[in-house]
């Protein structure tokens, strides 16, 4: 095999890896797998979910999401009180030094969607931009898999 052919199979490589990887640096900020479940046909809002990890020695505050996705996107966290779901807005999330936050439907944080532009379909992909206090704002790509969210949770294992 010629040195290009080895440099062209390297490069062909790489990118077919980090496109599976779906992950993004900011700073000391580590952003995993950001994905959302699909819609169905009249569902005003959906959910995006990823993790985000500070590998830094300073505390950091996601502060904002957007997306043109929707007409507005929020952080929320969601807990079960019994057999009561109960959301609500938090205007931030603190990020302490060596400390991974997972945000997973079901319980914990998310990033809530409202009032979509169109269904989300799984196979599609939507810009998201997460806003930090501190390490500024990174535009990630946002993956939208089947109801289940298998896709997702096969790429991404915790």
């Amino acid at each position: 095999m010629s040195l290009r052919s080895i440099s062209m199979l390297f490069c062909a490589l790489t990118i077919s890896v980090s496109a599976y990887a779906h992950e993004y640096q900011l700073g000391a900020l580590h952003i995993g797998h950001p994905y959302a479940r699909a819609t169905v046909a009249g569902q005003p809002s959906g959910g995006a979910f990823l993790s985000i990890e500070n590998s830094g020695k300073e505390t950091d505050k996601l502060i904002g999401v957007s997306s043109p996705a929707a007409k507005s996107a929020e952080i929320h966290t969601m807990t079960l009180d019994g057999d009561v779901m109960k959301m609500r807005e938090v205007g931030e999330i603190e990020l302490k030094p060596a400390t991974t936050v997972l945000m997973t439907p079901g319980n914990g944080y998310h990033i809530m969607l409202i009032g979509l532009t169109q269904p989300l379909k799984a196979g599609d992909k939507f810009p998201l931009t997460l806003i930090f206090q501190k390490a500024g704002k990174i535009e990630v790509s946002v993956q939208v898999t089947d109801i289940s969210g298998k896709q997702a949770e096969a790429a991404h294992p915790h």
